[in-house]
């Protein structure tokens, strides 16, 4: 039998992230990565702490209303408490790493879907993660100009390959080398927004029900995800349609391929939708 387990913070770093613990540097949004300015402004970068309110792990996201922040759910598993930032470009405390709690324009519970977790005796990518979709209440209402929109259902299905996609997130700036005190203080630099356009790839593979797979080879200049970017939206052409948000990818380069997780599934629809309503 299969065991089922919640992807934990150790997780987060060493078995989904798409992010390079090999090389000394990592762009964020990768392949002809694009500073946003305010193309994007929804798009946030996400802070997930424990009951202390200390910084756990960063990721990205999308607010969909003013309440409600769309993210992976490897980015809110395990969290007391996140906080949302939106500017373009943000500063952060250099000790830690992370941007102050206090200082965040939005702080609110972060909620993962029921159904999230990965299979630890699985060794392919079937069956690998499931639902990595999470979200954030936040505790006061955020006014923006544009918020990210949920996909009609099955949008996915009826796209051909080879359309294209936005990434858009907060991904990591740089690596220090020699890593200091481990892989998460590792990760330094200004955290800013870019966004990047890749491709859809064939949809015909084992988990393309439940995940979309995209190009991610910036030696081809083609887009890609890298850590920090995940819970970040894959918008739909030139749209502010959310069909996917970031997962994992396939190797611990951030090259070749990317998985990200699908929005239009009827399961992920309806339980972002009951808090939308509240």
């Amino acid at each position: 039998m299969k065991t089922k387990k919640t992807v934990t913070a150790l997780a987060l770093f060493t078995v989904i992230l798409a992010t390079s613990m090999l090389a000394s540097t990592a762009q964020a949004i990768t392949g002809n990565p694009i500073p946003d300015g305010n193309k994007h402004p929804y798009v946030c970068l996400v802070v997930a702490y424990d009951e202390n309110k200390q910084p756990l792990w960063r990721g990205s996201g999308s607010l969909i209303s003013p309440t409600v922040v769309l993210t992976a759910g490897h980015v809110t598993d395990g969290a007391a408490y996140a906080a949302i930032w939106l500017d373009e470009k943000i500063t952060y405390d250099p000790d830690k790493g992370y941007p102050t709690y206090s200082n965040a324009p939005a702080t609110g519970k972060p909620i993962t879907h029921p159904d999230f977790g990965y299979y630890v005796d699985n060794n392919g990518l079937v069956g690998f993660i499931t639902h990595d979709i999470g979200v954030i209440l936040l505790k006061k209402p955020v006014k923006l100009s544009q918020y990210g929109k949920l996909p009609s259902l099955g949008l996915v299905d009826t796209l051909s390959v080879g359309a294209t996609v936005t990434f858009v997130g907060y991904g990591v700036q740089y690596q220090e080398t020699p890593k200091i005190g481990g892989p998460y203080d590792a990760w330094r630099g200004e955290r800013a927004r870019f966004y990047t356009t890749a491709n859809l790839l064939s949809t015909d593979y084992a988990i393309s029900s439940t995940f979309i797979k995209c190009s991610s080879n910036a030696a081809q200049d083609k887009g890609g995800t890298a850590f920090g970017d995940s819970g970040g939206p894959v918008l739909l052409g030139d749209t502010n349609t959310i069909i996917a948000v970031t997962s994992f990818g396939a190797n611990a380069n951030c090259a070749g391929v990317g998985y990200y997780a699908r929005v239009d599934t009827p399961d992920v629809l309806n339980w972002i939708n009951g808090f939308l309503k509240k």
